[in-house]
């Protein structure tokens, strides 16, 4: 095939809507076709509203790969859809011929757990939470921990590469993921859940459709990797004199717990703040809470005592200068581990309530994350009165650096500075040789960016991969690329 592939925007162009004719062959094969409800045309931080269209909920794979191909077929697009907790846009299509929606709520099945081999093949509508509960029961654990995983799925969580608070020891959903099984974009069925550690038998399509957004086809099932449970655990708020002291204290705990580190959070005092000003009620761990502390949750081998090595972790800390005079708080017992870890999972609610003017999911090379605090932070006080909430997970370089209105103003008060922010943010972090989108994704609110701060020859391999893979670009139109 010779001349330049056909555009993202051109295939979208060409495609046709989802129709009665469509609806009416889509019910011949049993597939329940309905209009699409308001639920699944919004995205959790309702700046996207999606064009409506014919919603499908299938329950096997068979029945997936049929809507596939009668989609193609007919040239209708299709939104894959799993929890709906995205935070980029990639659940809804906001313009252009109504598509197909397929929400794999149904396929909710366990298929297998085998506790020796350390696997699970689940479907791709299960919840996180419920993968996290069975492989509890086989004596194992399911280490990927979203503070959305009781509505996440499975599937959604592997198409966006999701992360959450145990990438430090355990990896993204990438690293967590041994095999697929997918309907690729003409209705065929790739058949790769053997799960194994080891397979070199050509090119990875299981870590090219994860991280995909539903672009390059539809994850059906999984294999996913478990773990064995720590057999103790600790978990401790240590405040610190600055990020720059957080990161001696992270060396310092790699270093003397090599391995052994679950997490370790960030957290800045106006996330405590902002939990005092609109909730969720919560006990703060220190009165009055420092300017930074850490959140930091160790997992040690049976005959070790998480308390005595995260005292001792404390005292070389305190020595070299690391602790802040707020001194630091060891959670006793699984009750308080629990609540020290709702306090953390409670800072984006007192974010969504307050109301951001613009949010942002950066990693920057864990070294710079100091540096780079202080610039971003001197940068966006020229752009006026703003709150920062800086937190997110110091260990594998992801911040949620996050922009806020000042007190008793809203973010419509900054409406015509947001693109500005956005971009100071994202201008600084490309800058520092970071990413603009640690785990969420790039969906349809950063696709913008990702044109303007992508390597150029990364841009031209993606667009060739989805033309080869989605010729007629039906999946997820106007996603990623």
């Amino acid at each position: 095939m010779t001349g330049t592939p056909t555009g993202g925007a051109e295939r979208a162009a060409a495609l046709a809507p989802a129709d009665d004719a469509l609806a009416a062959r889509l019910a011949a094969a049993g597939l329940d076709p309905m209009p699409a409800p308001a639920a699944y045309l919004s995205e959790p931080r309702g700046r996207l509203t999606g064009v409506g269209g014919l919603l499908l909920r299938p329950r096997t794979t068979e029945e997936v790969a049929q809507i596939v191909r009668a989609c193609a077929a007919a040239r209708v697009g299709i939104v894959p859809q799993g929890g709906g907790t995205g935070l980029v846009g990639g659940q809804v299509l906001t313009e252009g011929p109504a598509p197909v929606i397929v929400s794999l709520e149904r396929m909710t099945a366990l298929r297998g757990l085998d506790p020796v081999g350390n696997v699970a093949l689940v479907e791709a509508g299960m919840t996180l939470a419920d993968l996290r509960a069975a492989a509890e029961g086989a004596g194992r654990l399911f280490p990927l921990s979203l503070a959305s995983q009781g509505s996440a799925r499975i599937g959604g969580s592997l198409s966006t590469n999701a992360g959450g608070v145990n990438v430090l020891r355990w990896g993204n959903a990438r690293e967590l993921c041994l095999g697929v099984e997918a309907v690729l974009p003409d209705g065929t069925i790739l058949r790769g859940l053997k799960g194994l550690r080891k397979d070199n038998t050509g090119y990875d399509l299981r870590g090219l459709l994860i991280g995909a957004e539903g672009s390059l086809g539809i994850l059906t099932a999984a294999a996913m990797r478990l773990v064995a449970p720590p057999a103790a655990q600790g978990v401790a708020f240590v405040a610190v004199p600055s990020p720059e002291a957080a990161l001696g204290l992270l060396a310092l705990a790699e270093d003397r717990l090599s391995g052994c580190v679950s997490a370790f959070e960030l957290i800045g005092r106006q996330g405590l703040d902002f939990l005092a000003e609109v909730g969720p009620e919560v006990t703060p761990p220190f009165r009055p809470a420092p300017d930074w502390m850490v959140l930091i949750e160790i997992g040690l081998p049976a005959g070790h005592d998480p308390e005595a090595e995260l005292a001792a972790l404390y005292a070389e800390a305190e020595a070299r200068g690391l602790i802040d005079k707020a001194g630091a708080v060891v959670a006793q017992g699984a009750r308080q581990r629990a609540a020290f870890w709702a306090l953390r999972e409670s800072i984006p609610e007192a974010n969504r309530r307050i109301g951001s003017i613009s949010s942002h999911d950066v990693s920057v090379p864990i070294a710079a994350i100091p540096r780079f605090i202080e610039v971003a932070g001197a940068r966006l006080a020229r752009l006026g009165d703003i709150r920062i909430n800086c937190f997110g997970h110091l260990g594998d370089g992801n911040l949620h650096y996050n922009a806020f209105p000042a007190r008793g103003r809203s973010r419509a008060d900054y409406e015509d500075r947001r693109a500005a922010i956005k971009e100071c943010v994202h201008d600084t972090v490309d800058e520092f040789g970071g990413s603009i989108s640690a785990e969420h994704g790039i969906g349809r609110i950063k696709r913008a960016d990702l044109q303007r701060y992508a390597d150029p020859g990364k841009l031209a391999a993606m667009r060739a991969i989805k033309a080869a893979l989605d010729p007629l670009g039906i999946m997820n139109p106007g996603a990623v690329i």
